[in-house]
C-alpha cells in the first residue's frame, strides 16, 4: 500500500487517514450544510464507502487527503488533499474543516502545505480546487491561496462546479 507521507507545519501534523478518523467524517456527511461541498449528505454506509475509496486513492493515484490534526492532539479536525477519481477534470487539492475546527486557520495551512507537497514531492505544475457554486468560504479560501476562478464545468458526481486555478509553482517563489 502507499502511504501517506506526514506533513507538518507550525501547528499541524497531517497524516494519513485512519480507522478512527471515520466517526468524523461520518459526523461531516451526516450533516446537509457541511457536506454540501462534498457531494451532500450520505448514509453512513455510504460515508464509510467514500471513507474506503479516499484510503483507496493512495494505492491508485500515490496521492490522497490526509487527516488534519494539531500537533500533541490526534484528533482528526478535518480533510485536505489532493483528489482525482475518474471523471475529474484534473487533479484538484481540496479541503475540510470538521465541525468545531473551522475558524482557526487550519484549511489555509494544510491546504498551503500540502500545495507546496504536491509540486515539491510530486512534481505537479498545476493544480485546481473545484467548488461547487454558492460556497462562499470556500471560495473565499481558494482565493486567499491564490487561486483565480478559471471556468465553470459539469462534475460528473457534483453537477455544476466553479474550476480555480492555483497558481503554478513558479508564481508561488
Amino acid at each position: 500500500m502507499t502511504p501517506a507521507p506526514i506533513i507538518e507545519t507550525d501547528r499541524l501534523i497531517l497524516r494519513g487517514p485512519v480507522a478512527s478518523d471515520f466517526e468524523a467524517i461520518a459526523a461531516f456527511y451526516a450533516d446537509p450544510i457541511r457536506s454540501v461541498g462534498f457531494g451532500g449528505v450520505l448514509p453512513r454506509d455510504e460515508a464509510w464507502r467514500w471513507f474506503a475509496s479516499s484510503i483507496g486513492h493512495w494505492q491508485l493515484r500515490g496521492y490522497g487527503f490526509w487527516t488534519i490534526t494539531f500537533k500533541g492532539d490526534d484528533t482528526a479536525a478535518g480533510i485536505c488533499g489532493l483528489w482525482n477519481p475518474e471523471g475529474w477534470p484534473e487533479p484538484e487539492i481540496g479541503w475540510i474543516a470538521f465541525d468545531g475546527f473551522e475558524g482557526k486557520g487550519i484549511a489555509f495551512e494544510a491546504a498551503t502545505a500540502v500545495r507546496a507537497h504536491a509540486y515539491s514531492a510530486l512534481g505537479f505544475t498545476t493544480l485546481s480546487s473545484n467548488i461547487v457554486p454558492g460556497n462562499e468560504r470556500s471560495i473565499a479560501l481558494a482565493e486567499r491561496l491564490g487561486a483565480k476562478f478559471e471556468r465553470t464545468y459539469t462534475n460528473v458526481n457534483m453537477g455544476t462546479e466553479n474550476l480555480y486555478r492555483h497558481p503554478a509553482p513558479e508564481a508561488l517563489t
